[in-house]
């Protein structure tokens, strides 16, 4: 019997030599190139000052390259409309209820508003707020706002979502209950994911791929599986297997921060 054929399906970001550099310091990204392939979870971990925030705004076409290439879907950043960003802070409009909050991109798109409406009540469906759809942004727990945020996200239907340290101002309880859900979102919709956290334990529970990067300048030093099965649950968080790869790339994630002379956290 013949070998299976390699997959041909193309990486759904692709980064040769990618370098982005203010001013006339070092590069805060030197060289990179890396693929991710359709359906992954990526998390990037690493010292603060690494780029990992800067790889997230390349990706969006937010900021500019200085040196490399970088597409999404096979086109230029900036020329697709396929991703959607998820920011630390919420960033909501306060003068808007949460539904309205959930329309605001789609509107900026000129999607017609019968469109918008079904979207916006489908994806506070997904992370369950639909009974705060006419309620105030200053109404919500810093939990409930953030699902908004993400709910406005999910409203593009995109096939990749960046997400910028979005839970890193909750409490523990509530950045997990959330980081459940968000997988169980991802379940349903099947796309790619690249998350910055500070978290191991979050990168680990959520990841398919973790990447850790190390600082001036900043650079991929350990691209590691996560072979934990999906679904992920509360039992996930108690498994010897989970627990045994927080303290793998703790330690990794430990060596590099040691060697830059930065503060380590497992938290």
């Amino acid at each position: 019997m013949n070998a299976p054929a390699a997959s041909t399906v193309p990486p759904l970001i692709r980064m040769q030599a990618l370098t982005k550099r203010f001013g006339a310091g070092l590069p805060v990204l030197d060289a990179l190139s890396l693929d991710v392939a359709v359906g992954e979870f990526v998390s990037l971990i690493g010292p603060s000052g690494c780029g990992k925030s800067t790889l997230l705004r390349l990706l969006s076409g937010l900021t500019p390259a200085s040196g490399g290439h970088i597409t999404v879907a096979g086109r230029p950043t900036g020329e697709t409309g396929d991703l959607a960003y998820v920011f630390q802070d919420p960033t909501l409009l306060p003068w808007l209820k949460v539904a309205e909050n959930v329309e605001t991109l789609l509107r900026l798109r000129r999607m017609p508003a019968a469109e918008r409406r079904r979207r916006s009540a489908a994806a506070l469906g997904l992370v369950r707020l639909t009974d705060k759809a006419r309620a105030y942004p200053r109404q919500l727990s810093g939990g409930q706002r953030m699902r908004v945020s993400l709910a406005r996200a999910l409203a593009l239907e995109p096939r990749l979502i960046l997400l910028d340290e979005p839970f890193g101002a909750l409490d523990e309880m509530t950045r997990d209950r959330i980081g459940e859900e968000l997988l169980a979102i991802r379940e349903r919709q099947q796309w790619t994911a690249l998350f910055v956290t500070h978290s191991v334990a979050e990168a680990v529970f959520l990841s398919s791929r973790i990447l850790i990067f190390a600082a001036n300048p900043g650079r991929v030093v350990h691209d590691l599986p996560i072979t934990l099965p999906y679904p992920r649950n509360h039992d996930t968080r108690l498994a010897p297997a989970y627990l045994g790869l927080v303290a793998e790339v703790s330690a990794k994630l430990r060596a590099v921060e040691e060697s830059a002379g930065t503060i380590f956290t497992a938290a």
